[in-house]
């Protein structure tokens, strides 16, 4: 199989660059990223599992990161700042929210006339599949929230401090500081080697490094909060997948987030911290394919 590649109007003055492999009238996985990533981050093997499992996999760029529209017009938020209004109950000024990111994924569903999906959001991808599932429940077949949370917060002090501590803008530190931030959040003991983890980032950096993009959708999960009130609507059949190793969004999230859906169930994976390592890939496709009915590896 092989993969087509494209950008597409979602709505007045956004654009999404989206890639999709697998039969064109199959059933629909979306998958969205979280934080600051690039498509590019939903690991090639992952994907093709998915599609030899009998679906259409879709995986995009969100607003303002890799390939799709930034909002270059719009303020460059200081994370910190926020951070400290956040913590004193004042209200944010932001560029946009999460639900405007869902809108975004609603868009690109009836730009490429696809009535409903599986979705399979990652991080902050799974914050935006919750919101999906919550206000937008027709378009939802099922719904897998990995290594996501029901809210903001969590997060070790050291990790945040890293992110929030910007980089020089040169080339070898900003891939120092990303190579340092996916040391940080990586499962421990399954985490892929060094050099690969340099590769991605390198290759990332090179397809498309916009650090403003970074700093508005942080501050788009911030202005966002929390989404525990409101979990309780959705009714498209969920698994919550996690790590017991997450060092970015505890344990505790992904059991809130179970225990807020209906019906949800919680699948905890031995090892694994905020990423998707190749040693993992197998029981994560294995996992999503059982949860939306196709056919899985071992079968």
């Amino acid at each position: 199989m092989e993969w087509t590649r494209s950008r597409i109007a979602v709505s007045e003055g956004i654009e999404l660059a989206y890639e999709e492999i697998g039969a064109p009238d199959a059933p629909v996985i979306l998958l969205i990223m979280g934080y600051a990533s690039q498509l590019i981050v939903w690991p090639e093997s992952f994907c093709h599992r998915l599609a030899d499992g009998g679906y259409r996999v879709i995986r995009f760029d969100n607003r303002d990161v890799g390939l799709s529209t930034k909002l270059n017009d719009a303020a460059v938020p200081n994370v910190i700042a926020l951070r400290l209004r956040q913590q004193l109950k004042l209200p944010l000024k932001v560029a946009y929210t999460l639900d405007d990111m869902t809108a975004d994924t609603v868009a690109l569903l009836d730009a490429l006339s696809i009535s409903s999906a599986h979705i399979v959001g990652a991080s902050m991808g799974g914050m935006i599949a919750q919101l999906l599932a919550v206000n937008y429940p027709e378009r939802v077949n099922s719904l897998v929230s990995l290594m996501s949370s029901s809210s903001y917060g969590g997060m070790k002090p050291k990790i945040l401090w890293h992110i929030l501590n910007k980089a020089a803008p040169d080339r070898d530190a900003q891939i120092a500081h990303s190579l340092k931030t996916w040391q940080l959040i990586s499962s421990p003991e399954l985490g892929d080697p060094v050099q690969q983890l340099r590769a991605r980032i390198e290759a990332a950096y090179e397809r498309a490094h916009y650090p403003p993009g970074k700093a508005r959708q942080m501050a788009a999960i911030m202005a966002s909060g929390s989404r525990q009130k409101i979990l309780s609507k959705i009714n498209a059949p969920t698994l919550v997948i996690h790590g017991d190793k997450d060092p970015m969004l505890p344990l505790k999230g992904a059991r809130d987030t179970a225990g807020r859906i209906p019906n949800a169930r919680l699948e905890l994976v031995a090892g694994m911290g905020h990423d998707l390592p190749e040693a993992l890939l197998e029981k994560l496709v294995n996992l999503i394919l059982g949860h939306v009915g196709g056919k899985t590896a071992t079968e």
